[in-house]
């Protein structure tokens, strides 16, 4: 057995084991959303305007038991979901889940990454959580999925940081050493792991980080074999990320918390830090972020496949053509306090308010230039609506 075949095999045990995430299953659709895994959200933010068209098809990638995969059925229902995954104890788990759910019509195939090409087709959507940094050649399992990915696609990645995951390693390579030959057995890694966490000191960095960041999750088994028994886990930093995304051969759209990566908020109350980081480049800025700010335990980020088409609502023209309707990622509507897709407290002024509501009752059969008249709005309130992802955009074909 080659080492690549031997850890797949180790990673499938630890699944099989411990099916994950080990999120409850529920008969009816999941609470709440993540915009990442809404087509329509998710184009918006890459794009700055609402796709096309809502019919696509979509692969999640290393589905696990189907968590995300039951989120992606229920926030794009016009589009084709296939789920993917190495182990097949999750996929039995994943079934049952968007079966009890009413996430109907999933395709889901027993694969690896590495095997992506077996599934038919090509996909608009790719969504890849948590997987490739569990993989022996993250490389070679990124340019599978890219090979998958249709011209004009857009990919959503998920890995893990070195930085913000300090403790959590120190941690995996403890539960080694006192593991020694039985490691691979993962109930005896949590039984070890558990048993070092109980008897540390109150102030120990360690057993620190652990209540602070971790512990909530993992009171479940399942969490806590994910991250501290695995065997297998690549951590990277603003470098190594890169030689990653480089070697997909897509396009890097950006990363999905983009006010994260803004070093004015650690350095911009100094203008000379701020004119020397002027002349670095874009990836020299990120990693100082996150030099200077190390809590960051995973990159989630966009890719696409050219050509990915951009609009410009700077243009009065284009704007009051346009036709606007009310993101889907949003909690409290309506209401003037709402949440919005980051999951964050938003005040709306009236204004603002009428304008949405405009957007609902007009259920995208009327331009800006119609609503704004109608809820007392102007331009630049509605660009700001969108910059803010509240609205979506959908250009006036010309």
């Amino acid at each position: 057995m080659d080492s690549s075949h031997a850890v797949s095999s180790a990673v499938a045990k630890l699944y099989n084991t411990y099916p994950f995430p080990p999120d409850p299953l529920l008969d009816e659709p999941p609470p709440g959303y993540n915009w990442r895994w809404n087509w329509n959200t998710a184009y918006n933010f890459c794009t700055g305007r609402k796709p096309e068209r809502e019919n696509v098809r979509i692969l999640d990638a290393g589905c696990g038991t189907g968590a995300g995969t039951e989120y992606i059925v229920h926030l794009n229902p016009h589009a084709q979901v296939v789920a993917i995954d190495l182990s097949a104890g999750a996929i039995a788990v994943a079934r049952e889940r968007c079966q009890r759910s009413g996430a109907d019509g999933v395709e889901f195939h027993n694969l690896s990454l590495y095997d992506v090409e077996q599934v038919s087709g090509e996909f608009d959507y790719i969504n890849c959580v948590g997987v490739l940094h569990h993989l022996p050649d993250p490389i070679k399992g990124i340019q599978s999925l890219a090979g998958k990915l249709a011209a004009g696609g857009l990919m959503h990645i998920f890995v893990y940081a070195e930085l913000g995951r300090w403790e959590i390693t120190l941690m995996q390579k403890a539960i080694a050493l006192l593991q020694g030959d039985r490691r691979g057995d993962y109930q005896d890694g949590v039984k070890v792991g558990r048993e070092i966490f109980a008897n540390l000191p109150e102030n120990n960095r360690l057993l620190k980080r652990e209540k602070e960041r971790w512990s909530l999750e993992n009171h479940r088994d399942g969490y806590f074999a994910d991250m501290y028994v695995h065997p297998q886990e690549i951590d990277y930093r603003i470098e190594t990320l890169f030689e990653l995304i480089d070697a997909s051969g897509l396009e890097f759209i950006g990363f999905s918390n983009p006010l994260y990566w803004e070093l004015e908020r650690l350095i911009g109350q100094q203008p000379d830090l701020m004119e020397r980081a002027a002349h670095l480049s874009e990836r020299q800025r990120y990693r100082l972020t996150e030099l200077l700010d190390p809590e960051i335990s995973h990159y989630e980020f966009f890719l696409g496949r050219p050509p990915i088409s951009r609009v410009d609502w700077s243009d009065d023209t284009t704007l009051v053509n346009s036709i606007p309707e009310r993101s889907p990622c949003m909690e409290g509507w309506p209401s003037q306090v709402i949440l919005d897709y980051n999951y964050q407290v938003v005040r709306l002024s009236e204004a603002e308010y009428a304008f949405i509501e405009a957007c609902d009752n007009a259920q995208g059969q009327e331009t800006v230039e119609a609503l704004i008249q109608k809820a007392g709005m102007d331009l630049e309130g509605v660009r700001s609506l969108q910059k803010r992802q509240l609205i979506l955009l959908t250009p006036k074909p010309w």
